[in-house]
């Protein structure tokens, strides 16, 4: 085992004695694939019944973030790592969305500079204002008001990763921040209620913990006509909720590169990607993969590894000054796969079971992910790509909007 899986190991086991919540995240550099480093933004170790973020920031071997200077003379060309042209260009998404659909992100904690830096992510990627004064961005609390919570730097970044993977597939669409008073189940789960109640289509889960206390909360994460998309995890194999409830669309990781030939993509699965077998939900009737009993996780992919992460416009750091920054993890894939569903101007009244039936059926409009690993498991699909359905990437990554 790696430093990194001993280092979430022992996270995983204090969470599980109860936890602690921290405001920041002090987590260890990880090694990542191509010489490359990257941290986790919230903290491992969370106490029964709470979330933690799963964003990842590259870094140095030092753990110093690692921040682009775009030229502004050149809109539409992302400082570093991938930027909305590039993820379009990857999934075949041709599609803008429009001002009648609304994107939500759920995430917990306050991030008072989520417009402007929206803003600044928009200008540079050549994509349409979204501001609330033109009427497409929206900000509410866990109550659908104004009393937002305070301020945690490691969630506002995951708020403006979120804010910027759902801009980069929906350019048309409205955009909804719901902030949760705090990362408790409870309090986020209110959070995505809200967000249903004021009509979105699509609800973005970034976010994940624990299965154990999570059952009363699970019914706010099926909503017919709503795609609810939830992260998978950063911790290889190993169940997370709500990515194992059955009502929501649970969105792995990949390490995604440039080939030349073909789709002119290429993608395996990310080595921290989570996917897992549920202890707690049932299996849902559209799944059929032959081992796991329960709820099986996950559905579908799309990029997740930092190595080949997204640019980021978002909080540097502890303090609240902003930089171009360089993202990864699920909570990549979860907002992007959540912006292709709402580019479509579509909810899912059939969630992931859609994308099982495609699958089944030989994979039109999906790209069968056949290699790489995120760890050991009792079932080898469980944690190693193939052919088919797998555990860390689903059944493969989008190609246009067949599969939706």
């Amino acid at each position: 085992m790696n430093l990194g899986k001993l280092v979430r190991s022992a996270c995983a086991a204090l969470a599980m004695l109860g936890g602690i919540a921290t405001a920041h995240a002090d987590e260890p550099v990880e090694r990542g694939g191509n010489g490359s480093y990257h941290r986790a933004v919230c903290a491992r170790a969370i106490a029964k019944a709470e979330a933690r973020c799963f964003a990842h920031v590259r870094t140095d071997a030092a753990g110093n973030e690692l921040k682009g200077k775009p030229d502004a003379a050149a809109p539409n060309v992302a400082p570093s790592g991938f930027g909305a042209n590039d993820l379009r260009s990857a999934y075949n998404v041709t599609s803008t969305g429009t001002s009648s659909t609304i994107i939500a992100i759920v995430d917990a904690y306050g991030y008072p500079n989520a417009e402007a830096d929206l803003a600044k992510y928009r200008t540079q990627m050549g994509l349409p204002a979204c501001t609330a004064a033109n009427g497409c961005f929206i900000k509410k609390d866990q109550r659908g008001g104004t009393a937002y919570p305070r301020y945690n730097s490691g969630w506002a970044q995951e708020q403006a990763l979120d804010l910027d993977m759902a801009s980069a597939m929906c350019p048309g669409c409205k955009i909804m921040l719901v902030q949760a008073d705090s990362a408790t189940y409870a309090n986020l789960a209110a959070a995505v209620n809200t967000a249903g109640n004021l009509g979105a289509i699509v609800i973005s889960n970034s976010y994940g913990g624990g299965e154990s206390g999570s059952t009363g909360y699970n019914a706010a994460y099926t909503k017919p006509g709503v795609a609810i998309t939830a992260s998978t995890g950063d911790s290889g194999f190993g169940a997370s909720f709500p990515a194992t409830s059955p009502g929501v669309i649970a969105v792995g990781g990949t390490h995604l590169v440039r080939t030349t030939g073909g789709r002119g993509w290429a993608e395996t699965a990310w080595s921290s990607g989570g996917s897992g077998c549920s202890t707690t939900y049932g299996k849902p009737g559209y799944q059929n993969d032959p081992s796991c009993t329960k709820r099986m996780e996950a559905d579908i992919a799309a990029v997740g590894d930092p190595a080949t992460g997204v640019a980021v416009y978002g909080p540097s750091g502890r303090g609240s000054q902003s930089a171009w920054l360089v993202f990864g993890g699920t909570s990549v894939s979860a907002p992007l796969i959540g912006g292709i569903y709402g580019s479509l101007g579509i909810g899912a009244a059939d969630g992931a079971s859609k994308i099982w039936a495609t699958g089944n059926s030989g994979g039109l409009g999906l790209n069968d992910v056949t290699a790489g690993s995120n760890g050991t498991c009792p079932v080898s699909y469980y944690c190693n790509a193939r052919v088919g359905y797998d555990g860390p990437t689903g059944w493969g990554t989008p190609w246009g909007p067949t599969v939706f």
